[in-house]
């Protein structure tokens, strides 16, 4: 049996009801480049190595088209949460971003170990979190 060991995470999924609200914020206001959309169903933006998937849960909990991807059915109710990577010396201008297009910045830290993190909302109420790696020692 081999040891296999996970490298990184490849995609992140948070779940949105109006995906043009998404779009706008994620493509919009965070400047993230956006991959596809798939009608009502999805958007999915690049983030560095990984991608951020956009679900509308409402889509993704039906069986996809017998000729679709062989994808299965999921989805989830209720906010989510992600954590962006961000240079502590464009924290402060991610924050202003933000509070320039009218997102409230709804906790501002310095961790015990010298790193920060903002939080705010995306238009769907999911928690997101731009904070520096070495939060987490990296």
């Amino acid at each position: 049996m081999s040891n296999a060991t996970l490298g990184s995470i490849l995609e992140t999924a948070l779940y949105a009801d109006d995906l043009d609200a998404a779009e706008t914020f994620y493509g919009g206001i965070l400047g993230l480049e956006k991959i596809s959309r798939g009608g009502n169903r999805h958007v999915f933006y690049r983030c560095g190595q990984g991608v951020l998937l956009i679900f509308n849960s409402e889509e993704t909990v039906k069986p996809h088209e017998p000729s679709a991807l062989p994808v299965p059915p999921h989805g989830t109710k209720g906010h989510g949460h992600v954590c962006f990577t961000v240079d502590g010396n464009d924290i402060e201008a991610m924050a202003l971003k933000l509070k320039t297009a009218g997102i409230a910045i709804e906790a501002d830290f310095h961790w015990p170990n010298g790193g920060r993190s903002i939080y705010f909302r995306d238009p769907a109420g999911n928690s997101l979190e731009c904070a520096e790696p070495r939060i987490w020692g990296l």
